[in-house]
């Protein structure tokens, strides 16, 4: 059910972005009256699940969903339509425009792919706000992936900066890590401020191991609720008591207690809290899930939490704010690809599709939507030959020497960079299956 929910999320997400991509250069082709042949979701080798066509364009559903496109006439793209480009041109098609005219026509997706990123972020933030609890907040301290041990982070320490930039909340450590390889760390430690050097090349050993976390924020174990009939009911667990031992080995955070809890399954324990400010201790049974039956206080109820409300108008230059600075980050973290340890996290659909919610979440599913929007735009825009970079790239070469690749090159470069890409993909989802037999 989960996998579907997933899929199902996936799917629509790529859909949408798919036909907003195709759009923008369907509307440069219309808007220089150029004729546009074909208008797909999903590639149709061989046939098509639904097509009609209206003027002179076919509309229709691919089966092959790994994208879409349009086939716009007199030019040389994935369709590899020799017999019409051995004909004179015509002044309808692609060919016989000016070069202005074909750069707005192939870079029209990418625009559209960007504005519609900044168009969902402004919704978001209009109907949602920005939620996040503030790096200030975290008054236990932050708790840490045993990766920061090594180079002297201690669970309870609160990085304050990565070199000069501040950390307003505890994804920050990680993102900086990996994005800026910062030289040191500025923390608070028991009161007292210092600095923690981070060893080169430490960015690296980060990706390699694919970590999910790196840093959370660190609470206790204080019971919000506990469930009648089971054991911390048995035990006499009560509401708003603090957890702090179990069998005498201390337990100052809930992951403390959640990992010793689990060393214990159908044993007894001891179990000591703090009840109204004082000491006492509770004897009971883990089962055999590792649990004992209470719901502990939130992160949120702990800490508490910043909510940012914006008005419609005021919504949008946040939106555009949000938009640029993940496109920002996502060209930043794009150079890890070409290393080794990179190159090994690279995912496929697999890995697009698990980063949806388990269940269906709409301001979840708008950020992510939001969010492949901006990868894809980026990912069109790079100058490989089948991508619309690649295109530009030759308009570039065209505008500045005043020269036009010929139809040949131009074709052989597009079955190049068709190669590339297929075996990038095939690379890609690759990478997923060895990593869920490796499950």
């Amino acid at each position: 059910m989960v996998f579907t929910i997933k899929a199902l999320q996936f799917l629509l997400s790529i859909s949408i972005l798919v036909v907003i991509h195709e759009i923008g250069h369907f509307f440069f082709a219309k808007l220089f009256k150029v004729r546009v042949e074909k208008f797909y979701l999903f590639f149709n080798p061989w046939f098509s699940l639904f097509k009609y066509k209206k003027g002179e364009t076919e509309y229709g559903l691919g089966w092959l969903p790994i994208g879409g496109y349009v086939k716009i006439a007199g030019m040389i793209d994935e369709s590899l339509d020799r017999e019409q480009l051995a004909k004179p041109p015509q002044p309808y098609e692609f060919r016989s425009q000016t070069v202005g005219k074909r750069f707005f026509i192939m870079v029209g997706g990418v625009l559209m792919n960007i504005l519609a990123a900044f168009f969902i972020f402004w919704l978001i933030l209009f109907k949602w706000g920005e939620l996040y609890i503030p790096a200030e907040n975290a008054k236990y301290g932050f708790e840490y992936n045993p990766i920061a041990y090594e180079i002297g982070l201690m669970d309870g320490d609160r990085v304050l900066k990565a070199d000069n930039h501040i950390i307003s909340e505890v994804n920050d450590i990680f993102n900086n890590l990996i994005l800026n390889a910062p030289k040191k760390m500025t923390v608070l430690r028991d009161g007292n401020i210092f600095d923690i050097n981070i060893p080169e090349g430490y960015a690296k050993r980060l990706i390699s191991l694919n970590l999910k976390d790196f840093a959370s924020y660190r609470i206790p174990t204080i019971v919000d609720s506990v469930v009648p009939g089971s054991n911390a009911f048995i035990g006499g667990l009560l509401k708003n008591d603090t957890i702090i031992s179990i069998n005498d080995i201390e337990t100052l955070s809930f992951t403390d207690f959640r990992n010793e809890l689990s060393k214990h399954i159908e044993s007894n324990i001891t179990i000591g809290l703090r009840r109204n400010g004082e000491f006492t201790q509770i004897n009971c049974k883990v089962d055999i899930a590792g649990t004992i039956g209470f719901l502990p206080i939130q992160i949120v109820d702990i800490l508490g939490y910043e909510h940012i409300n914006y008005g419609f108008f005021e919504a949008l230059p946040a939106g555009m704010s949000k938009g640029t600075k993940i496109l920002a980050d996502y060209v930043k973290q794009f150079r890890i690809i070409f290393t080794k340890e990179g190159a090994k996290q690279l995912g496929g659909f697999g890995t697009i599709g698990s980063i949806f919610a388990p269940q269906w979440n709409w301001q979840r599913f708008w950020y992510l939507t939001a969010f492949l929007s901006l990868v894809l735009a980026f990912m069109n825009i790079l100058p490989i030959p089948a991508l619309d970079g690649g295109h530009i790239l030759f308009l570039a070469y065209e505008a500045i020497t005043g020269k036009k690749p010929s139809d040949k090159f131009l074709e052989r470069a597009q079955v190049i960079g068709m190669i590339f890409l297929l075996t990038l993909l095939i690379y890609a989802n690759g990478n997923d299956i060895v990593r869920w037999l490796g499950k």
